[in-house]
């Protein structure tokens, strides 16, 4: 059996593990069934908030209504989930910047350098602009984000301490086929190459790239130690992700439902970010037990030198906003 057959194997396991036998108590009552599928996986804050939310959902309305929960893209990958929510066939998703697809506001979630520390991250969330970029969303994208989760920053792996862009040195680095991604290494100095992330263990091992970039969740989930040695802290990139509801959910749901919904949400994520805090720590100390070594890199510099790129990579109605996060 391969490495990612294992790892399917294992994933759905542990789905029917972790969420039928709540799903199997609350369902059997309920009038309403949300079902809710993300791409993480059982050991993923996210899916630990989900399933919070699903056990606040059925306690707050007494059984009514009930949250499916199916990790691991298990309900369908996430921009057909998107889609499906726009069509009233999919209830609930976790998505975040994708959606900028409709909403350019979205693209605000993950923009290199603009949110220095979670406590920065999250009153822009929670703040102003944050109400913008969700009016856009249920606007235009007929999602309605009704919590967010956190993110791990996002982090350069190499088998080589990296301290200053000017170390990178042409360094073949794997990124998501993402313009502003590509932007903002190519400006640091790296040749950055897009690449599905389910080809980046094999091309990291037959060296047909140098390094990748991720949070610590997916080096590890991954496997990444096996292939790396070294993670540079860049903190590239600090960014959230909504629980969303599809509009027209929310529409058929009655006033109460809602304000219950809407509670579970808050709880949820007040749970998923104990929940984020303590994994990030676990999952450091596992990498350097598995022999990485960490390391702490000049971040102004990389900010100063992926500045003006990224500001050119966004559209004339973010400018302004990307330019204050980032003078910020």
């Amino acid at each position: 059996m391969t490495r990612l057959n294992r790892r399917q194997f294992a994933a759905l396991a542990g789905t029917a593990v972790l969420a039928a036998p709540f799903i199997g108590r609350a369902h059997a009552a309920a009038d309403v069934t949300l079902k809710l599928g993300h791409l993480a996986n059982e050991q993923n804050s996210w899916h630990k908030g989900s399933l919070k939310f699903a056990e606040e959902v059925a306690a707050l309305t007494e059984g009514r209504v009930a949250v499916e929960v199916f990790p691991n893209d298990s309900l369908g990958r996430e921009m057909d989930l998107i889609n499906g929510m726009q069509l009233g066939t999919v209830e609930m998703t976790i998505t975040g910047e994708s959606l900028q697809n409709w909403a350019p506001m979205a693209a605000l979630l993950a923009v290199p350098y603009a949110y220095r520390s979670l406590e920065q991250m999250d009153a822009v969330a929670s703040g102003d602009i944050g109400k913008q970029i969700e009016a856009q969303i249920i606007e235009r994208a007929q999602v309605r984000p009704i919590g967010y989760f956190a993110r791990g920053p996002r982090n350069l792996t190499a088998n080589r301490a990296i301290t200053t862009p000017a170390e990178l040195n042409r360094m073949r680095l794997r990124v998501p086929n993402v313009p502003l991604f590509v932007d903002t290494w190519t400006a640091l100095g790296a040749q950055p190459t897009p690449m599905a992330f389910s080809e980046v263990f094999t091309s990291l091992q037959n060296g047909t790239i140098d390094g990748q970039e991720n949070p610590l969740a997916l080096i590890q989930s991954a496997s990444l130690n096996e292939v790396q040695s070294h993670v540079n802290m860049t903190e590239h990139v600090r960014s959230w992700i909504y629980m969303a509801i599809a509009e027209q959910v929310w529409q058929r749901l009655s006033e109460a439902d809602r304000e219950h919904v809407l509670e579970a949400a808050r709880r949820a994520q007040e749970f998923e970010r104990a929940q984020f805090l303590q994994d990030e720590d676990a999952i450091r100390a596992d990498l350097e037990a598995k022999g990485m070594t960490f390391v702490e890199v000049d971040q102004a510099a990389f900010a100063a030198g992926s500045r003006d790129a990224v500001i050119a990579s966004v559209g004339d109605e973010l400018r302004p906003i990307v330019e204050e996060l980032l003078d910020n």
